[in-house]
């Protein structure tokens, strides 16, 4: 069956660009994919768009077209519903690396999710609901080189060409379920979300200040060593991890070797031995020399706070266990923190605070209160 789809359009140029918008423009869904390079460069960005329409494939080539704006007013117009699989990070890059806004998304992985099915990655629905098996081998290829392969390309287009029947099927199974009402205010609440992901694929030392087992001058020694390891992936266009791990950089903190031949006893190869031994000890030479770097503060809650939000965290899960889901489809997470800091005294409260979530609010109103303690009449 696979074989008889037709090729799909590789969209490199404007024109063809044009047309693509024009035949989407004129629909009232389309589904959409994005592939990045996380895994291939030091600051990653979008290599793939994938469009699907009720009757064509298309692949868009950012790397090609360097002015992608044209296809803004298609993410944020509210009349054409846009399908994702697995939403949230398509829309944190798509952000990061176009500005694009968004409105009407149906996200069949979410979707999935809030029926309570265990598996929910794409090739295990699609190969449940219609036989349709997916080679994954491809989801970690390197997308930033030119030019993809066959295989490549297919498998792309794999990850559109199918979701609007999984989105009609699991739209079907949420309104029998009656838990549609989630659906589309979380699929709302991700168009709101306006995380911007940093483009650096690698990370600073702050990414390690919270960590209690290290202490401050040991955390100074890891600060010196994300330097290095930071300017020599992006010199080698390779994510940091590539340079050098995370553990190792520990280790070397911990136990700071004096010489080259003492760093494989940090896990370090022969090779990063040959490559980065001297400037590796640099780096450990400076951070025990330089000044101390601050720890991130421990922003510890209240006691009372504290207690609010086990007792808050109690109830979902058990509420999840009940529904068969995962805790945060009875309450997104964002809500754990806000309920067990503001405190409602009444519903009306309530209200307020949940605002976005009405249909959280509606089904679980008065389950929060009495989970908050607070007494109130239904």
């Amino acid at each position: 069956m696979l074989n008889d789809l037709p090729p799909p359009i590789w969209v490199d140029n404007t024109d063809l660009l044009g047309n693509m918008i024009a035949d989407i423009a004129s629909r009232t869904r389309v589904a959409v994919d994005t592939e990045s390079n996380s895994l291939h460069a030091f600051r990653e960005k979008v290599c793939l768009i994938q469009f699907s329409t009720a009757s064509t494939d298309y692949i868009v080539d950012p790397l090609a077209l360097h002015d992608l704006s044209r296809l803004a007013p298609i993410f944020r117009d509210p009349s054409i519903e846009k399908i994702f699989h697995a939403s949230e990070y398509d829309l944190i890059c798509l952000r990061r690396d176009f500005g694009f806004s968004f409105a009407n998304l149906f996200d069949t992985m979410h979707g999935a999710r809030i029926l309570g099915y265990p598996a929910v990655g794409l090739d295990r629905l699609l190969g449940d609901k219609f036989g349709v098996k997916i080679d994954k081998r491809h989801q970690k290829a390197n997308w930033g080189a030119r030019p993809l392969t066959k295989e490549q390309i297919h498998y792309a287009r794999l990850d559109t060409h199918y979701l609007f029947d999984l989105r009609d099927t699991l739209e079907a199974e949420l309104r029998e379920a009656s838990r549609m009402h989630f659906a589309l205010e979380d699929f709302e609440r991700a168009c709101r979300f306006e995380e911007v992901k940093p483009r650096s694929n690698g990370a600073s030392w702050e990414r390690f200040s919270a960590r209690k087992d290290l202490t401050q001058r040991e955390l100074t020694v890891v600060a010196n060593l994300c330097h290095f390891r930071d300017r020599e992936a992006e010199r080698l266009d390779r994510p940091p991890y590539k340079v050098v791990m995370d553990d190792v950089l520990i280790a070397l903190a911990k136990n700071p070797p004096e010489a080259k031949v003492d760093l494989s006893a940090a896990g370090l190869s022969e090779k990063q031995i040959r490559l980065w031994g001297d400037m590796l000890l640099g780096a450990i030479r400076r951070g025990l020399e330089a000044p101390l770097v601050a720890k991130k503060k421990d922003d510890r809650k209240s006691d009372a706070v504290l207690r609010r939000l086990e007792k808050i965290k109690a109830w979902r899960k058990k509420t999840g266990m009940d529904m068969k889901v995962e805790s945060d489809i009875i309450l997104p997470k964002p809500y754990l923190a806000l309920l067990a800091d503001q405190p409602p005294k009444d519903l009306e409260e309530l209200k307020v605070l949940m605002k976005e979530a009405p249909a959280r609010f509606e089904m679980f109103g008065g389950q929060i209160l009495s989970a908050l303690g607070v007494n109130h009449a239904d």
